[in-house]
Parts: C-alpha cells; structure tokens; sequence
C-alpha cells in the first residue's frame, strides 16, 4: 500500500483489514476516533513503535508532559514539526 492509496482509505467506514495495527491507529486518529487509537498503542506499551505511537497520541491530545514520557520510551526526541507532519512521518515509517 502506498501513503496514497492509506490516505485515500480515510474516506472508508473502516480501516484497510490488512494494515499493520499501527496504521489501523493512525487510520483511527486521522477520523477522530481518538480513543481506538490510543487502545492500539497500549495494546503492545513497551515494544517501540507503538510506544512512538503513544507519544505522538498524548502530544495531539495536548498533554505534553505524558508525550514526553512516551517519546523516551521510544527512544526518541519530542517531534519539533506538525502534528500533521508527524502523522505523515509515522505512516510512511509503517509502510515502509
């Protein structure tokens, strides 16, 4: 799947069933369905990527000092640009 085509999904009912669980998050997030997504990231808290997800969901949500934790556990720096700009960076890690 190309960033294209999982962009254009976001238009669906549904999330893409056969997408890795994070961008079945990302999917969740971009159709304000904040909730899903976060239960993605703690369903495997402790494995990076979805630590890196949780991050980036606390820092929309605007609690900055959770973001920080998580982006520690992923082993990476709180993200300076767009939460629009991260969205797109965690999708295009995720397809690869």
């Amino acid at each position: 799947m190309t960033f294209e085509q999982f962009t254009a999904s976001l238009s669906d009912p549904q999330p893409p069933a056969a997408v890795h669980p994070i961008l079945k998050a990302l999917w969740y997030d971009a159709n304000e369905q904040w909730e899903e997504a976060h239960e993605v990231a703690q369903s495997r808290e402790g494995d990076q990527p979805y630590d890196r997800l949780h991050a980036y969901l606390h820092r929309k949500e605007g609690d900055r000092f959770n973001a920080n934790y998580w982006y520690r556990r992923a082993g990476t720096s709180f993200f300076d640009g767009s939460l629009a700009d991260e969205w797109q960076v965690l999708v295009t890690e995720q397809l690869g």
